[in-house]
C-alpha cells in the first residue's frame, strides 16, 4: 500500500469516527437533556484537577510543538487562566442556572413570565494553534457548566499538545461528554458542516468567514473569537518608559503570537524616538540582548510563520521603512522584537495582523489623528489606552470599538472571568467568559403561564368589543387624522 492510499484511508477513517462521535454526543444529550448542578459541577472539578495533574505535561508538549515554548508562559497563560475560569464557574453556576423572573405586562398581570436557561446540546469547539491548551478549556467550561457534551476540533500544528490534551480529558470524560479530534483530520469543513447546536470558533477573520458558511448550511450559531489589528494609544501624559514596557510584555509574551496583543503603537510625535529608545530598553530588560535559548521567550510556532513576519520586514524596508531589532537575531524561531516606524499605508504591516514579535509605532499629533486612525481599520478585538486623563481616555473609548479594553496596561480584560470576551464586527461576535459564556452556550426559553381565571377570550373575535376598545385606548391612543387625506 502506498503512502497516498494510505493517508486516503486514514482521512476516510477521521471522517467516519467524527461522524460517529457527533451521533453518540446527540443520542447522549437526548437521552440526559437537562444535567443537574452537581453533574455540572463533578465534571468541572474532575476538569479542573486534570489541569494541576498534567500542568508539567502540558507545558513540556506545548514547548516540543513550539520548538520552543517557556514552561512559565504556558502554566500561567494557559494553564492558571483556565483554572482561574473553572473555579469562577465553579462558584456562580448555581445562580447562573436558576430560571430567570420576568415582569408580565400591565395588560397580563396575575399571569407569570419566566426564563430558563437550557442546555443547547452538542457543541463544537475549534481551537488556534497559539493558546491550544486555555482556547481549548475556556469554551470547553463554558459548555459544562450550561450542560452540553462537547466535541473539540484541536490544531493541525500542534500533535504532542493534541494527544496529552485528548489523554487528560480521557481519563475523567466518556467521548460521548467531551470528545477530541485533532491533525488526523485533514479537511476541517467536516468537523464545521456537522449539524452542531453551536460552534465555538477561535482564530483569524479569514477562516471565522470559512467557518460561518460552512455553519449556516445547517443553521447553526457560532461565536467567532477573531483577531486584528489592536492600537495602543500613548497619550501625552503618560510616561514613555512605562507604557514601552507594558506594550513590550504583550508583544514578548508567547513572542506576540496573541490575538490581543498591541498590533501597532500610537504615540506623539514628538516623542517617537524616545519611545522607540524606551521599547529597546524594556525588551532588554525582560529578555537580554539574545533571545536563542532564552528559557523565558518563546519562539515562533513553525518556519511559515517565521517566513510570514520576515517577509512583513523585508516588505517594510523595501517601502521605505527604518526596521530595529531589540536583540540579536540568532539562527531560531526564538525572533527578538523588531520595531518599524515610517509607516505607511501599503506596507504588509499595516494591512495585515501582525500576530508575532514585531510593533509598528505611529506619530500623530491630535487625539482627532488618533481616532481616525483607529476608525479607518476594520474593528479590533482589543484597544490599550495609556493616559492619565480620565476625560480624554473616555473621548477615546467613545469615539471608537474594540471588543475589549485594557486602561495603562494590555490584555488583563481577558483573564477577568467576570466580565466577557468578544470581539465586534471584524474581530468577530459573541461573547463567552463567566456568566456570559454560559448564557452563549444555553437557550433562553422563555415561558409564559396563564393564570387559571385570566380572561383571554375578551381578546378573541368578534373584535371591536368595548373592552378592546379600551385596551387601544390605553395603551396605543388615537391614531392621526391628518394622515387620512394623504
Amino acid at each position: 500500500m502506498n503512502d497516498t492510499t494510505l493517508a486516503s484511508r486514514r482521512a476516510v477513517g477521521a471522517t467516519e469516527r467524527v461522524a460517529r462521535l457527533f451521533a453518540a454526543q446527540q443520542a447522549a444529550f437526548n437521552a440526559n437533556p437537562y444535567p443537574p448542578l452537581i453533574e455540572r459541577r463533578t465534571r468541572l472539578k474532575a476538569l479542573k484537577n486534570q489541569l494541576r495533574r498534567y500542568q508539567d505535561l502540558l507545558a513540556d508538549a506545548a514547548s516540543k510543538d513550539f520548538g520552543f515554548r517557556s514552561p512559565a508562559e504556558t502554566r500561567m497563560l494557559d494553564v492558571l487562566s483556565a483554572i482561574l475560569e473553572i473555579n469562577h464557574a465553579l462558584g456562580h453556576v448555581r445562580k447562573w442556572m436558576k430560571p430567570s423572573r420576568r415582569s408580565t405586562e400591565l395588560l397580563f398581570m396575575s399571569n407569570s413570565l419566566r426564563v430558563e436557561y437550557q442546555p443547547k446540546g452538542v457543541v463544537g469547539v475549534i481551537v488556534p494553534w497559539n493558546f491550544p491548551i486555555y482556547l481549548a478549556m475556556g469554551p470547553i467550561t463554558a459548555a459544562l457548566a450550561a450542560g452540553n457534551r462537547v466535541m473539540v476540533k484541536m490544531p493541525e500544528v500542534t500533535p504532542v499538545t493534541n494527544a496529552v490534551i485528548a489523554r487528560l480529558l480521557g481519563e475523567v470524560f466518556t467521548e460521548e461528554q467531551v470528545a477530541v479530534v485533532g491533525e488526523e483530520l485533514v479537511d476541517p469543513n467536516v468537523f464545521t458542516s456537522l449539524p452542531f447546536n453551536h460552534i465555538v470558533f477561535t482564530g483569524s477573520p479569514a477562516v471565522g468567514k470559512i467557518v460561518m458558511r460552512t455553519a449556516a448550511d445547517n443553521l447553526t450559531p457560532v461565536t467567532l473569537e477573531l483577531g486584528g489589528k489592536s492600537p495602543a494609544v500613548v497619550t501625552r501624559n503618560y510616561s514613555l518608559r512605562e507604557a514601552a514596557t507594558r506594550i513590550v510584555h504583550g508583544k514578548g509574551a508567547n513572542a506576540g503570537q496573541i490575538c490581543v496583543s498591541p498590533d501597532y503603537a500610537l504615540v506623539p510625535r514628538e516623542s517617537l524616538p524616545a519611545f522607540v529608545d524606551e521599547v529597546k530598553r524594556s525588551f532588554h530588560a525582560l529578555y537580554g540582548d539574545h533571545t536563542d535559548g532564552n528559557h523565558d521567550y518563546t519562539a515562533v510556532v513553525n518556519e511559515r510563520q517565521h517566513r510570514r513576519l520576515l517577509a512583513l520586514l523585508d516588505d517594510a524596508r523595501a517601502k521605505g521603512a527604518t526596521v530595529i531589532s531589540c536583540a540579536t537575531m540568532g539562527s531560531g524561531r526564538q525572533m527578538p522584537l523588531h520595531v518599524v516606524t515610517g509607516c505607511t499605508e501599503d506596507m504588509l504591516v499595516m494591512k495585515e495582523e501582525i500576530f508575532g514579535p514585531v510593533l509598528a509605532v505611529l506619530p500623530y499629533d491630535t487625539m482627532d489623528e488618533v481616532v481616525a486612525q483607529i476608525q479607518s481599520r476594520p474593528r479590533p478585538l482589543a484597544m490599550y489606552c495609556f493616559g492619565h486623563d480620565a476625560s480624554e481616555r473616555q473621548d477615546l473609548l467613545r469615539r471608537t470599538h474594540a471588543g475589549g479594553v485594557t486602561v495603562n496596561d494590555w490584555g488583563w480584560h481577558l483573564i477577568n472571568h467576570d466580565a466577557p470576551f468578544g470581539g465586534t464586527g471584524n474581530s468577530g461576535m459573541g461573547n463567552y467568559h463567566g456568566e456570559e459564556g454560559f448564557r452563549e452556550l444555553s437557550h433562553a426559553k422563555t415561558v409564559f403561564k396563564r393564570h387559571r381565571f385570566f380572561p383571554i377570550g375578551l381578546f378573541y373575535p368578534p373584535y371591536g368589543t368595548f373592552v378592546q376598545r379600551l385596551v387601544m385606548k390605553v395603551f396605543v391612543g388615537d391614531a392621526d387624522d391628518s394622515l387620512k387625506a394623504r
